[in-house]
């Protein structure tokens, strides 16, 4: 007996996929060993010879061939162990001024200190790492420019692997700052670079870290369940992802979509993989790269739709899951799993496919509405395309951050009306901010977000480390008010040989088990630093 089986999808779709909306570019990322070698100036020594003359020739020669290096040039960070050991020890001097975003403090501190966040004629990879993880944006832009004296004409290449296995790109998108994006971008940071090395899951675009990151949300993780009815789940996970509270998340992730090669690669590796909630994210806040400037309100266009593409590529999978046998029980079950999944992303795509366009224009226009009121211009929205929901399907009372403030000893379960409480505590969160910003400059903003909507200090660049962090509004922490309390995994720190899947990473399959002799100090500054200046938020 001859057994047939079914491809999905064919070569011709994945061809397809990959090649949608590239126009023909190169896209191979080619990373150098090193920066070009530069001449050295000839001094003769002559009578008389004027050993300052020399200093000035030297110095200007170092000025020129720093100008001169170029930005485009991936390269992993050239400084050796001892500088960014010098950094570190200079960091508590430091950290002041990035989070005042003080320009002149930063040029007199690195005219003073520069040989600990300077090497080989540029400003060290580390040093910029830390400038973009506290969003100090005129910082950064000084020293991407290198136009200032106090610099010698050294300036930061945003291409540099930093020591961690990252590029600034990827921190600037897990702070989902999209002014430092922005920035970085003008720059010539490349939005395709990819992590590498042993101490960071590798191969994450910044466009997964936005991706993965916004995932992580509390009202995401809240108030969505895999048990719930599929067409319920798409339901309310759309709606979600159109509050007010989600925009700047959702901004963050079509910044570096417009400019991610392989977007529909991208997108159809997530739903192969039954990844539902990171498909939505990317569908809803990419799809105007993915239509490729056709509307779906206009017919007869002639340019070719993405969504068409992926809508072919899910039949074919559906139809090979078909007729797929299971080799045992289980693996009937996780067969029967995934058809489910397969469907509920068809249903997905063919949501936004056909109503995206008028929910990104929700998203834009309507970012300080209540979410009753959010709730209803969605709803219409779906309404209108076909898909509709009676009774009550979302709970207010999980829709409000986790610094949520309680007056009078009145629990936030005890308001009648969750939605004005909600609408006050965001009052609050938007004061109390203006006010930080005001006194500190513009480097708190990122911070101040993730740490309203995260329940730790957790990050998908941070999915390694063991320690998590956790605020006294976290009922898992069972501590006082002004407390923190930082936990360390056993299970990771006992450096097992399998460790157990995150099913939350879209493009990393597995992890590779943690080695603890290797494990940067960066993740334990990092975690701490946040966990402190979260502690001070808080007071």
């Amino acid at each position: 007996m001859v057994e047939l089986k079914f491809e999905a999808p064919r070569k011709k779709e994945l061809l397809a996929l990959h090649n949608y909306g590239d126009n023909g570019k190169d896209e191979s990322i080619t990373v150098r060993s090193e920066y070009p070698q530069y001449p050295v100036p000839r001094i003769e020594v002559t009578e008389g010879f004027d050993f300052k003359k020399v200093e000035e020739i030297v110095h200007e020669n170092d000025v020129k061939i720093a100008k001169s290096i170029k930005n485009d040039i991936i390269i992993p960070d050239p400084a050796p162990q001892m500088v960014c050991d010098t950094f570190f020890d200079k960091y508590p001097k430091f950290e002041p001024i990035l989070v005042k975003d003080n320009v002149r403090c930063f040029l007199r501190f690195f005219k003073k200190c520069g040989h600990g966040m300077s090497w080989d004629l540029t400003i060290t990879a580390q040093t910029l790492t830390c400038i973009v993880s506290f969003n100090a944006l005129r910082c950064a832009k000084v020293v991407l420019k290198g136009m200032a004296p106090e610099l010698y004409g050294m300036h930061a290449n945003p291409n540099c692997i930093n020591h961690y296995g990252y590029f600034a790109l990827h921190e600037a998108a897990d702070r989902f700052s999209v002014d430092m994006i922005k920035l970085l971008l003008r720059h010539g940071a490349s939005p395709n670079v990819r992590t590498v090395g042993n101490e960071i899951i590798e191969n994450l675009l910044p466009l997964h870290v936005a991706v993965e990151n916004t995932c992580l949300h509390k009202y995401l993780e809240d108030n969505l369940s895999h048990s719930q009815n599929h067409l319920d789940y798409i339901y309310k996970l759309i709606h979600l992802l159109c509050l007010p509270e989600m925009k700047i998340f959702l901004d963050t992730t079509r910044l570096l979509a417009e400019k991610t090669n392989n977007l529909l690669q991208e997108v159809w590796n997530y739903i192969e993989n039954g990844k539902i909630i990171q498909s939505a994210v990317l569908l809803l806040a990419a799809q105007d790269k993915i239509r490729g400037g056709s509307s779906s309100k206009i017919n007869g266009s002639s340019k070719q739709n993405g969504f068409d593409i992926i809508n072919k590529c899910i039949v074919r999978l559906s139809f090979a899951l078909k007729w797929e046998k299971g080799l045992d029980g289980m693996a009937q079950d996780g067969l029967e799993e995934r058809k489910k999944l397969i469907d509920c992303a068809w249903l997905l795509v063919d949501v936004i496919s056909h109503a995206g366009e008028d929910l990104s224009a929700h998203i834009q226009a309507y970012s300080e509405v209540s979410h009753v009121e959010a709730f209803r211009h969605v709803s219409s929205i779906l309404k209108e395309y076909g898909l509709c929901h009676t009774g009550d399907f979302l709970d207010t009372l999980n829709l409000r951050p986790y610094d949520c403030r309680k007056s009078s000893g009145e629990s936030c379960k005890g308001l009648t009306d969750a939605n004005m409480a909600v609408t006050g505590t965001a009052n609050l969160d938007a004061a109390e901010e203006k006010a930080v910003r005001k006194k500190g400059g513009g480097g708190w903003d990122p911070t101040y977000t993730k740490r309203s909507f995260y329940p730790y200090w957790r990050s998908v660049l941070l999915a390694r480390f063991p320690m998590k962090v956790y605020p006294a509004y976290d009922p898992r922490s069972g501590l006082k008010p002004g407390q923190l309390r930082v936990c360390v995994s056993k299970k990771l720190m006992a450096n097992s040989s399998s460790p157990s899947p995150n099913h939350k990473l879209g493009p990393a399959q597995k992890i590779s088990p943690l080695k603890r002799n290797n494990q940067p100090r960066r993740c334990f500054i990092t975690a701490a630093t946040g966990a402190f200046r979260l502690l001070k938020a808080l007071k």
